[in-house]
């Protein structure tokens, strides 16, 4: 195993890996940029390597500062998180000049399958079933139009080179084509540095099921089985849950089946996700891999109790798996939402500042990773989620009880977040039945701005607290008068609220 591995990441996702390093005796090593001086993963991690100012290209994502950092501080292997450089090629490569393990898959495995349109082939050779559409990037808008004419309306038009819904536009007709193709590769290069544009036939409401497979360096391959990831906003995920309510066993065996042969052919080892469309007939098409830890693995690692970092690092430094896909058990469900800083009020947009006030939730059934604490600023430059929470049970309805009970209990004060918004949406019935598709929050939105609802800062805790103090009030007054007792802090504040 190894003695130093260095994280080159940030966030709830450094703390994940730093932990699991504790867990395995290995000495972790954080990187920082000048916004993340004073980080949460910072002041864990044994020791600390600077990168670079700000902006993500001059820090995060340059391998160079990255591999500089490994060689100071003598770290045996760099885990690479998700993000950041977790699925460019030329990081494993640059590992491997270097002399230091990647803890990921290999360069060429990345590769064949981090291009949707080279891993759409993959699939195909892997006699997986995929979404009607191209193998291969198309010349132009004219030759999308004709693509999507054969396979009909609507069509998807998507960035070979693509992920987090950047480079994808849904077209319903051969007008808006050339608009909405130069609009995607435009997104595309600007992200990505790859104009590839490759076209789908559009699947109406789909639901988004992804498989976790695992292989090791020996050439053993298991599937983790499947999570939920329907609830999204911008193609987005928000929302994930294992396993998805719309999955049985049988499903389940031929839908992982599938992942594995996939992952097989692509000769691919250490954590991985096959993404794949299902259709209200349960017939579901691979539509790409992702080709590293995802941010939603806590919820497969609650019901299979298997510590997926842990993994990463044990099959990196080259032992087998310890298990077999017959021991794989899945018991009971999770289901997680992502803590945003962002303002649902103001289209989502996001919302850096000083933490005032952070107060986690406890108690059965709650799982909190997260990257921050009270006095931190959240910075500009990066993602803004802040936090993962999740609820976890025997079954899903005790796994939702428990995910907004946990969401109640949750304070974040000086910024926004989009806390108040999963009270709402776990309290649907659709939700709460499991009726969901990747167009949920849409509906969901549309709904709430035709009948608007109690504002979104309105948490069961702060009605509950309106309420206790209307009650005391209205019971003070109708007692007699007596001796003025100490008034409690929470309890003039919750009057003053309710007086404004």
């Amino acid at each position: 195993m190894f003695r130093k591995v260095l994280i080159s990441n940030r966030g709830e996702i450094a703390v994940r890996v730093i932990r699991a390093c504790r867990d395995l005796g290995i000495a972790p090593v954080a990187v920082y940029s000048e916004a993340d001086r004073r980080s949460w993963h910072v002041r864990l991690a044994d020791e600390a390597q600077a990168i670079g100012p700000a902006p993500a290209p001059q820090s995060y994502l340059r391998v160079e500062q990255i591999i500089d950092a490994a060689k100071r501080c003598g770290a045996d292997a760099i885990h690479p998180g998700y993000g950041f450089l977790s699925e460019n090629p030329a990081m494993p490569r640059a590992c491997e000049a270097a002399g230091i393990v990647f803890i990921g898959p290999s360069a060429e495995s990345m590769e064949m399958m981090g291009s949707k349109t080279s891993a759409r082939r993959t699939a195909i050779a892997a006699g997986a079933p995929v979404t009607p559409g191209t193998d291969r990037g198309v010349s132009g808008a004219a030759e999308a139009a004709e693509v999507a004419e054969r396979f009909g309306y609507p069509a998807m038009i998507k960035a070979a080179a693509g992920g987090g819904g950047k480079g994808m536009r849904l077209v319903r007709t051969a007008a808006d084509m050339a608009p909405a193709f130069r609009e995607a590769q435009s997104e595309a290069i600007n992200a990505f540095g790859d104009g590839e544009i490759y076209v789908e036939k559009y699947i109406e409401r789909p639901r988004h099921i992804e498989v976790q497979v695992f292989g090791d360096r020996h050439g053993n391959l298991v599937h983790l089985g499947e999570r939920e990831c329907s609830i999204q906003r911008r193609h987005q995920k928000v929302v994930e849950e294992c396993p998805s309510p719309f999955v049985d066993d049988q499903l389940r065996m031929r839908i992982g089946e599938a992942a594995v042969r996939i992952a097989g052919k692509a000769g691919y080892y250490n954590a991985g996700t096959m993404e794949f469309l299902m259709d209200a007939q349960h017939n579901f098409y691979f539509m790409e891999m992702n080709t590293r830890l995802q941010v939603e693995h806590p919820v497969t690692e609650i019901v299979t109790g298997l510590d997926l970092v842990r993994l990463q690092m044990q099959v990196a430094a080259g032992d087998p798996l310890p298990f077999t896909q017959e021991d794989v058990r899945w018991r009971g469900a999770a289901v997680e939402c992502r803590i945003y800083a962002e303002d649902p009020d103001n289209n989502f947009f996001p919302s850096p500042g000083k933490i005032t006030a952070y107060r986690t939730p406890d108690g059965p059934g709650v799982r909190l990773d997260s990257g921050v604490y009270e006095g931190w600023t959240v910075p500009i430059e990066y993602d803004p989620m802040i936090a993962k929470l999740v609820g976890y049970g025997e079954n899903r309805a005790e796994a939702v009880a428990r995910l907004r009970r946990a969401l109640g209990e949750m304070t974040v004060g000086g910024i926004k977040t989009n806390i108040g918004f999963f009270l709402r949406l776990m309290q649907r019935g659709d939700f709460l039945a499991g009726d969901m598709d990747t167009g949920f929050i849409e509906r969901m939105l549309a709904e709430e701005r035709r009948t608007p609802g109690p504002a979104p800062d309105e948490t069961e805790e702060k009605l509950a607290a309106l309420a206790a103090a209307y009650h005391d009030s209205k019971q003070a007054a109708s007692q007699p008068a007596a001796a003025a007792a100490p008034e409690s802090r929470w309890k003039r504040a919750a009057r003053e609220e309710l007086l404004r």
